[in-house]
């Protein structure tokens, strides 16, 4: 990784300060520092973070199932056909759901860590798989093993109802041509609340790219303020989640540390993109005339540090 400009340390000083003490904000500095290495945690026991939201976790990477009245929907399906036999099926049977009853399976992203588990799940249920066009077509090129079939595509702003339950799918490219961040309601007894879900965090890496995710940030921290988005969710562990769901699991009776209120969350967006913007400034330093630009960059980012994909 390429040392950090004297623009990009204006941006991320800024993030810092942002994030204050919140220690989900902080550990989003930590996740978008440039060359920042992470350890791979242990898997935590499935826990549902509400109601009728569900988290199933390898530790490094996790899958959300939706609980409706009509079957289940899963935010993403793990790494493999194995993973999604030893992790998600179990894990949704101890919390009291079938998985018979998947129905639809949302693939964040084009990423091997994310529709792992799908064509297995598809093939065994009947579940329908979606993905952005643009990732369909990322996994067509890269042709990795326990690639789905390619199924349904996800439109910008796409609204998948199941049950009485609408997930609102937005595209945010960046981490990907074809990145997908859905915002899904939950629930607590009559408590009810807004999550969102960013699709791809770890960054691109050129300018161009850079730019992109920028505007993805915009446009979704948009969706959030409209849908008055007041909990944050994330599919990796770059958001002090897997603290807050031990948080949850000690004292269930507590306030639910996802909930961080609609101006938490918009701060989050806003730390995000300060973050971004010391990316892009670094990046643009590199491409500078007279500055030799490092080997093995790739417009959409080197994907699999720190998390593979995160």
């Amino acid at each position: 990784m390429a040392a950090e400009t004297d623009d990009g340390r204006v941006h991320y000083a800024r993030a810092r300060r942002l994030a204050g003490t919140d220690p989900v904000l902080r550990a989003l500095v930590t996740a978008l520092t440039p060359g920042r290495d992470f350890p791979r945690p242990p898997a935590p026991a499935p826990i549902k973070l509400f109601d009728n939201l569900a988290m199933l976790s390898t530790g490094w990477v996790s899958a959300m199932a939706v609980l409706t009245d009509d079957g289940i929907v899963l935010i993403d399906a793990l790494t493999s056909a194995a993973e999604a036999e030893n992790v998600l099926l179990p894990g949704l049977r101890e919390l009291g759901a079938d998985p018979e009853t998947i129905r639809y399976i949302v693939v964040t992203h084009g990423h091997d860590d994310h529709f792992g588990g799908a064509r297995y799940l598809a093939d065994r249920y009947g579940a329908r798989v979606l993905m952005s066009p643009a990732d369909w077509d990322l996994v067509a090129g890269t042709q990795p093993a326990d690639a789905p079939a390619r199924d349904l595509e996800i439109a910008d702003g796409q609204r998948l109802t199941l049950g009485g339950t609408t997930i609102q799918l937005h595209h945010t490219p960046g981490h990907t041509p074809g990145t997908v961040s859905p915002i899904i309601p939950v629930r607590t007894g009559s408590e009810r609340h807004t999550a969102m879900l960013w699709g791809g965090t770890n960054p691109p890496t050129t300018p161009t790219a850079l730019r992109t995710y920028l505007r993805s940030i915009h446009s979704f921290r948009a969706q959030m303020r409209r849908t008055n988005a007041d909990v944050e969710l994330s599919n990796h562990p770059n958001d002090y989640g897997l603290q807050r769901a031990e948080q949850l699991r000690s004292r269930p009776d507590g306030p639910n540390p996802f909930v961080l209120g609609r101006t938490r969350a918009q701060r989050y967006m806003t730390v995000m993109d300060s973050m971004l913007r010391g990316r892009l400034a670094d990046a643009q330093a590199r491409n500078a005339p007279g500055h030799s630009r490092s080997p093995g960059v790739s417009e959409q980012g080197l994907c699999r540090t720190p998390f593979r994909s995160a």
